[in-house]
């Protein structure tokens, strides 16, 4: 498995993304075990999660817990790197809602200390900026946790360049990613990824192959992708992780998956070296 940095931190170049084991739609347990235990031994020492991540109003972090029981059931459990945010809620109904607020984030940093087991959680990320609360206020509050040992390492999710770099003001540079939305179909975050690329902060797109429902559009929606996947003999899918991989050492690629066969197809595209042409066909698209 090819690796990458986050901070002083070596991980696999893709990670996996935990979200469709815990939502609406999710498979059962045993596979989303399945799932995870397939990353770990093809070499997956990233995993990224989030206390949002669960279906019912009661089971807050619900994905959390199950990564926790994932790793705690495979001899290379302790070899990964857990990310995990806060700052994102559902109240059940299947919307999202937003607390910033410092109170909330550190009551949300212990319950997810609980769920995970551990004694400091390895990368806490603010989960989306909250309109009500000035941003400075939700940093300083991870700059906080990070001061206390209660986490090991600090980054944020779906930041724009300027929130970028106030964090890394407020955390005295030790800001070690960036997530954010980044896809064939979502092309925005290029700002923020060419930010990272030049502070070497770790870039870990979300939702890289265009989310949970139009992952398997790829191929039928972008022709340059499925060309050069068929040259290859390849998915489209495994093209677009290999492509963002080329754009920068700091991108890391979070898809996130509930089958083993395919994130294992994901993993995968560490292995696919695409010619520069093809990579220019890819950026026009």
């Amino acid at each position: 498995m090819h690796t990458r940095r986050i901070g002083d931190v070596e991980v696999s170049a893709i990670g996996l993304g935990g979200m469709p084991m815990s939502i609406e739609g999710r498979p059962d347990e045993a596979r989303s075990l399945a799932t995870i235990h397939a990353a770990l031994d093809a070499g997956v020492t990233l995993i990224d999660t989030a206390d949002a991540y669960h279906r019912d109003a009661h089971e807050v972090g619900h994905n959390e817990t199950l990564i926790a029981k994932a790793l705690a059931s495979h001899d290379r459990g302790g070899d990964v790197l857990v990310a995990t945010k806060g700052g994102h809620l559902r109240p059940g109904d299947g919307s999202w809602t937003l607390d910033g607020s410092p109170r909330h984030l550190k009551e949300a940093c212990e319950a997810s200390l609980r769920r995970l087991g551990v004694e400091a959680i390895g990368l806490y990320q603010f989960h989306r900026p909250d309109p009500r609360v000035p941003y400075a206020e939700s940093v300083g509050a991870i700059r906080d946790l990070l001061d206390e040992g209660k986490i090991r390492l600090a980054g944020i999710s779906n930041a724009n360049p300027d929130q970028i770099r106030q964090a890394q003001e407020i955390l005295g540079g030790r800001l070690v990613s960036v997530q954010n939305q980044f896809s064939p179909a979502f092309r925005s975050s290029e700002p923020e990824l060419e930010l990272c690329d030049e502070l070497g902060i770790a870039f870990l797109p979300w939702s890289p192959l265009g989310g949970i429902s139009r992952a398997s559009e790829l191929g039928s929606s972008y022709a340059p992708f499925a060309r050069i996947a068929e040259a290859h003999g390849v998915s489209p899918q495994r093209v677009c992780l290999a492509w963002m991989l080329a754009k920068s050492p700091v991108v890391v690629p979070i898809p996130g998956s509930s089958r083993p066969e395919t994130i294992l197809d994901s993993l995968a595209a560490t292995e696919l070296e695409l010619s520069a042409e093809e990579l220019d066909q890819l950026d026009a698209v």
